[in-house]
């Protein structure tokens, strides 16, 4: 990973305003599209600890990683399963390997807690996934909202708009890609 100076940015998609933090090339955060500029940059720096002093604006930042995630608001499988390289360097070994196993679930599937903790090769922590849900740094990056409970039922969703955007953006997937099923 490129260890230079954090920055972040704020910009427009379909669904509102969305948010990056990087070091260099990496995400270290994002913020899930807001109705404003400000609700978006509060969203992204205030839950990190950071503020704009700390983190500077940079309009064209990552300006190919901002034309994907435009496109997935607008209905494109965009595949983020290896880039952009991601900074997680607050999580635990666990932490991170539960987010990489994520990571790697398609556009329009879905996993339960306990299949991402099986593929995580910790087959009995399906509780301890969906706390490491509630603290990806990087939803849609990490596609947090594709985690869903045994029972088909959502799950809980920490991100902006809460279990609405989780079920928003499930159906978004539904509709741009047919084929919708859970991975066994």
């Amino acid at each position: 990973m490129d260890g230079g100076a954090m920055r972040h940015t704020i910009f427009k998609t379909r669904w509102g305003y969305f948010g990056l933090v990087c070091q260099g090339q990496a995400v270290c955060r994002t913020s899930l599209p807001a109705a404003s500029q400000t609700a978006a940059r509060q969203s992204l720096l205030t839950g990190a600890n950071l503020g704009p002093a700390d983190v500077p604006f940079e309009k064209d930042l990552l300006a190919a990683l901002q034309r994907r995630i435009v496109a997935y608001f607008e209905g494109e499988n965009v595949d983020f399963s290896t880039d952009p390289a991601v900074c997680l360097p607050n999580l635990s070994v666990f932490g991170q390997a539960i987010l990489a196993a994520c990571r790697q679930i398609a556009f329009g599937r879905t996993q339960t807690y306990a299949q991402l903790a099986a593929s995580a090769g910790r087959s009995q922590a399906a509780r301890a996934v969906g706390n490491v849900m509630a603290r990806n740094p990087v939803p849609l990056i990490v596609p947090c909202h594709r985690i869903i409970r045994a029972d088909g039922g959502l799950g809980g969703f920490s991100g902006i708009g809460g279990t609405a955007m989780k079920q928003r953006m499930l159906l978004h997937e539904r509709v741009s890609d047919r084929t919708v099923c859970l991975q066994d």
